[in-house]
């Protein structure tokens, strides 16, 4: 349950995927002058030289933010570019932000924000990369049940589990429904592996079920290495902002090219 550590696939397809429609979130709701609430489940470190040995082990990056940036996906004006300029300008030029400092470059002193991670090196870490919220070291799905509804009520959460615990894709949509209950008002989000095996469909089958007005996006891409099962990253929002639903339809277009 506590083995995995992201350095290994940061910046890869599916990280751009996740990120880049945070990052559109986090900049449309920060646009508006009404303080919000911003909840992560699973944040891990926050940050990530893809200069070092163990993100250069995999490569992974070069098929995720490598080859958005070599075709030039996200021009300089898209909220994921602009906050990888402030990583970058503050860290080097090897660096990449995770969710949690993506979303420090965009939250406001007026926002709340609250990072849970329950891997103790990754929580360190997180720690030392000043994420500029409240940390968590603690299960990520307890915190959000603990923290909902936040004050402000306006908010997002970002809801990430790495899927080692095979029972996260029975237990998730019950997870949402209570959540959706206490916070109505929320944009609720999460990031799902697309396998080889399919195990992700029947989550989503009920989520869709459950949530018939929210937004599912989901790209394609080849698997990192031969036999590995990951084939492709979705992203489920409930209550979508206004206008996310062309941003996706837009980068997932680009995956196909």
């Amino acid at each position: 349950m506590l083995s995995y550590q992201h350095i290994y696939h940061a910046g890869n397809a599916a990280d751009l995927h996740k990120h880049a429609l945070l990052a559109w979130m986090l900049d449309y709701l920060t646009g508006k002058d009404k303080p919000l609430s911003y909840i992560e489940t699973h944040a891990g470190r926050g940050l990530y030289d893809l200069g070092s040995d163990a993100a250069r082990r995999t490569g992974e990056a070069q098929a995720g933010i490598g080859r958005a940036e070599a075709a030039g996906w996200l021009d300089t004006g898209h909220p994921l570019m602009q906050a990888l300029a402030a990583i970058r300008a503050r860290h080097g030029a090897s660096f990449y932000a995770g969710s949690p400092l993506i979303a420090r470059h965009f939250l406001r002193p007026e926002d709340s924000a609250h990072l849970a991670e329950l891997h103790p090196a990754e929580y360190a870490a997180l720690a030392e990369a000043k994420p500029g919220a409240t940390l968590h070291r603690r299960d990520g799905f307890e915190l959000a049940r603990a923290l909902t509804p936040p004050t402000p009520r306006r908010g997002l959460m970002l809801v990430d589990p790495s899927y080692e615990v095979k029972a996260d894709y029975a237990a998730i949509p019950g997870f949402l429904r209570e959540i959706a209950r206490k916070w109505n008002v929320g944009v609720l989000v999460l990031w799902y592996p697309k396998l080889a095996d399919g195990r992700q469909a029947g989550m989503i089958d009920k989520l869709t079920s459950d949530f018939a007005d929210a937004l599912v996006s989901e790209v394609d891409f080849p698997p990192a290495r031969p036999g590995h099962g990951m084939v492709g990253s979705g992203m489920f929002v409930i209550n979508p902002p206004w206008g996310l639903a062309d941003e996706a339809a837009r980068l997932s277009a680009l995956y196909v090219t």
